[in-house]
């Protein structure tokens, strides 16, 4: 079964609050963390997605985008902490990258920044 879809950062207030947080650079994306506020209910970690014009044209712009949904669907909601709001920037990159490289990149990014969610105890019978 797939993860659950993180949740979404939805105005530019957030994004704004997030950019001044903590930041990674990797090659096909910049990792950028903040905490969340208090106030809000908690159902999903949160992410956004901004890709900028130096990107390239639209078509790249989105393909880069649709990348960085995927590796975050994928990773985001169960190595991340979830006390933590999330905004990915897309780079040129992020286009020619394998997607494996993107996903273990996003985890090290993660480490780096000390985003890693503490992992549950192996149970042995």
């Amino acid at each position: 079964m797939a993860p659950a879809r993180p949740g979404r950062l939805p105005d530019r207030r957030d994004f704004l609050r997030v950019q001044a947080g903590r930041r990674c650079a990797m090659p096909g994306f910049v990792l950028q963390v903040a905490p969340a506020p208090e106030n809000l209910a908690r159902p999903a970690v949160r992410v956004g997605f901004t890709v900028s014009r130096k990107v390239g044209n639209a078509v790249e712009r989105n393909r880069v985008r649709r990348r960085l949904r995927e590796i975050a669907r994928l990773v985001i909601p169960t190595r991340a902490r979830s006390d933590l709001d999330y905004v990915l920037v897309g780079r040129q990159a992020a286009l020619g990258r394998d997607f494996a490289t993107l996903q273990s990149e996003l985890v090290e990014a993660l480490k780096r920044l000390k985003a890693l969610a503490p992992q549950a105890p192996v149970a042995t019978p």
